[in-house]
């Protein structure tokens, strides 16, 4: 947000934009980014973080029909 403000000019009806320290802007957004995170992680229950660490292991039904497409050259009429 605080990129876009810089780039629109601040506020709608303020003065318009501000000289702001650029590491103070940076913890803010790391500060919110890891806030978001928290949030998220709280509202996982054991269920979902269940199925998010074994996904990779999930059963995956065999792909329909062969590799060649119908398209791919072979014999024409």
């Amino acid at each position: 947000m605080a990129f876009l403000k810089r780039v629109l000019g601040g506020e709608p009806g303020g003065a318009g934009p501000t000289a702001t320290d650029p590491a103070a802007d940076e913890e803010d957004e790391r500060r919110r980014e890891l806030d978001l995170l928290r949030e998220e992680q709280a509202r996982h229950d054991d269920l979902i973080d269940r199925q998010l660490r074994y996904a990779h292991l999930a059963w995956q039904p065999p792909a329909q029909g062969g590799e060649r497409r119908a398209d791919a050259g072979g014999e024409e009429p």
